[in-house]
């Protein structure tokens, strides 16, 4: 099917033919309307603008014949073509400036905090659209991983589909040390130990939120997180570092608020101290480091310098980046030693 100026601002609601059986929602879109690119096409899906059979799906999702396919106003060839065309020259720029490592496989950015990993229904300028800066297709980075928008630090990306491939499998076979800083507040004992707790997401009041579970509990998740005491501000803070053995959702502010130590600065996972102490402050969270195979061979490893935000935290409790080391985890000791927390 061609374009067709007439109907593009319209919603219409068309079928998938036999012969497009099995063919992905994106690459549908595609053949119909080539001025579409990817993050048009993204962008449509993830606000729910498009929809097969009545019901929201996701790009990659299957399409079976006889489908119906919602399609809602579309660009037109000219709005498409100042799309593609990338974004603003300033825009292009700070994306560069996030840049802490760069090769022909991996890119590595600082990324700050408030800025979102990925675009939604309210958010324009997110990592995802700022790829443009390096191109599109082949040429625009892959992301492998996720931070939530107000944490700061190390945010890996594949510069080919080959060593994005190879940067996943890293992060899904647990091959990828990550070491987040966090001041939280009072003082956890033990100073170093392991949280091991199912986690769940339940709504909590007028909210969604990540809450500790019983294993048992249909749903619940079991998560692991590694933390060592780096420095402590008498009872009242203390500078952790932090390092999640598994990728649950808002993982690692869950495992201290449920451990009666919340990160300071954070308005969803909070107690009534925590929050007076925050007073002030954004997330204090970063992801400070991290170390894993490198898609060529060898290692490859990151430190992200601190967020203005957490430079705040640190300046309000007295820490400085000296006090800590480069490797605060001692490779299995804690585990060994038998310090847990948690269910």
């Amino acid at each position: 099917m061609s374009f067709n100026p007439a109907t593009a601002k319209e919603v219409r609601t068309l079928f998938v033919a036999d012969g497009e059986d099995g063919v992905r929602l994106d690459r549908w879109f595609k053949r119909r309307w080539p001025q579409l690119n990817h993050i048009q096409i993204q962008k449509l899906v993830r606000s729910g603008q498009i929809r097969v059979d009545g019901a929201r799906v996701k790009a990659d999702t299957r399409l079976t014949a006889g489908a119906q396919v919602r399609v809602p106003p579309l660009p037109d060839a000219g709005e498409a073509a100042s799309a593609k065309a990338g974004i603003s020259p300033r825009d292009a720029q700070f994306a560069k400036s996030l840049v802490i490592y760069e090769d022909d496989e991996v890119l590595v950015l600082n990324k700050p905090s408030g800025l979102a990993v990925q675009g939604g229904t309210k958010t324009a300028h997110h990592i995802d659209r700022l790829l443009s800066a390096w191109g599109e297709g082949l040429d625009r980075p892959r992301l492998v991983h996720r931070l939530d928008r107000d944490t700061s630090g190390v945010l890996l990306l594949g510069k080919s589909p080959s060593a994005a491939a190879k940067l996943s499998g890293s992060f899904a076979h647990r091959k990828a040390q990550k070491t987040y800083w966090a001041i939280v507040a009072g003082a956890p004992k033990p100073n170093q130990g392991l949280i091991e707790m199912h986690l769940i997401k339940k709504g909590v009041g007028d909210r969604e939120l990540v809450v500790q579970a019983d294993p048992a509990e249909h749903g619940a998740q079991p998560a692991d997180t590694e933390f060592v005491t780096i420095s402590t501000a008498g009872q009242r803070a203390t500078w952790m570092a932090l390092r999640p053995h598994t990728g649950r959702t808002h993982q690692l502010r869950a495992h201290m608020k449920a451990i009666g130590h919340p990160i300071l600065g954070d308005p969803k996972y909070s107690n009534e101290r925590a929050t007076e102490l925050s007073e002030g402050l954004k997330l204090q969270l970063h992801a400070r480091r991290v170390s894993l195979p490198h898609p060529g061979g060898g290692m490859l490893v990151v430190e992200a310098p601190l967020s203005k935000e957490m430079k705040a935290g640190f300046a309000r409790f007295g820490f400085h980046e000296s006090e800590a080391d480069a490797e605060p985890f001692t490779g299995g000791a804690v585990k060994r030693r038998g310090k847990r927390t948690g269910s």
